[in-house]
């Protein structure tokens, strides 16, 4: 696993994790194409999960209309539950495990927006390799009236416990406006936080 991203630099693309689902609250899917346009005007190519759907469909069209590059990366058993975007360069692979490796590997860092327990897997996994040190791309989370402030606090639980590094409530950012998610993604250094030797693993 390499990372491509430069200290201070725009990344080039972007994975969003976010809910494919359409009961979603309009307010975060109007964030979702807001999003989605933001990295369409910037340049900056979306990764994401290829559904048509719910806020992935949302932050797909809202960077497909604005001119931007995307890339969709869906399982074959998922195409028609999550509704292809076909307006979209899109993989179909074999498997969850395959989607999440292309995903991880076409982005420079990672934006996750409101999502359920299939965006809770992504992102924990992915947290999980940067405790690991098998990368150190910007994860940033936008979470707009505290929606991700539970996984926070548990993640602080699991500090206090002596259970996870206390160097490790620096390898993410939390905004609450999706405009916030390119700057804080450019002030990250991907090199991340300095470890202690002596510290936790």
């Amino acid at each position: 696993m390499t990372d491509t991203t430069h200290a201070h630099s725009i990344p080039a693309s972007v994975c969003v994790y976010c809910a494919s689902s359409n009961a979603a609250d309009p307010a975060f899917m109007q964030a979702a194409e807001r999003f989605g346009e933001i990295l369409g005007t910037s340049g900056v190519r979306l990764v994401y999960g290829g559904g048509g759907i719910g806020l992935m469909g949302a932050v797909a069209r809202g960077a497909q209309q604005a001119g931007g590059k995307v890339l969709g990366v869906m399982p074959a058993f998922l195409t028609d539950r999550e509704r292809l975007f076909h307006e979209v360069e899109t993989l179909v692979v074999q498997s969850m495990h395959e989607r999440k490796q292309i995903m991880f590997e076409q982005s420079d860092a990672f934006a996750i927006l409101p999502g359920g327990i299939g965006t809770l897997e992504e992102i924990v996994e992915l947290m999980s390799w940067r405790k690991l040190e098998l990368h150190r791309k910007p994860m940033v989370f936008y979470s707009p009236g505290g929606f991700w402030d539970p996984l926070f606090t548990l993640m602080d639980h699991t500090i206090e416990q002596n259970l996870t590094p206390s160097w490790f409530r620096d390898t993410w950012r939390s905004v609450t406006t999706v405009e916030e998610i390119l700057p804080a993604m450019r002030q990250m250094a991907p090199a991340g936080p300095q470890r202690d030797p002596t510290e936790l693993m």
